[in-house]
């Protein structure tokens, strides 16, 4: 499967911004999907997880009641909406798929099977 996210950019503290992942060459609805972010500096950290129909999600603590992951099957296209943006927010976000590693927190620390080219997003205080 091939992943390419879209939608960073700009944005002041306390805004919003959506990214986008579209996803070809696979069954889009068989991936677990994801999305990572990597800071300036920092290790590349898990951000967000979606069941393959979407009815399950989870998040990093420092993003929940902000960020909102989702994904529509019918387009092969995942999202990441990012409400009340933190300057801490700033990273180059990917989005990846997995196959292998079933569903359940915990599972995607180390990653996923798949990687798309990241997306940066920079807010600015």
């Amino acid at each position: 499967v091939q992943l390419q996210a879209s939608g960073g950019g700009l944005v002041q503290a306390g805004g919003s911004l959506r990214l986008s992942c579209a996803a070809s060459g696979g069954t889009f609805s068989s991936y677990v999907m994801g999305w990572f972010r990597q800071a300036p500096g920092k290790e590349r950290e898990f951000v967000a997880a979606i069941s393959w129909s979407g009815g399950s999600t989870y998040y990093v603590d420092s993003v929940k009641g902000r960020f909102t992951i989702s994904r529509d099957n019918a387009k092969n296209t995942m999202y990441l909406q990012m409400n009340s943006l933190k300057p801490e927010d700033t990273a180059v976000y990917y989005c990846a798929a997995d196959l292998s590693r079933g569903w359940g927190p915990g599972r995607y620390y180390y990653g996923m099977d798949y990687w798309g080219k990241g997306t940066l997003v920079t807010v600015s205080a």
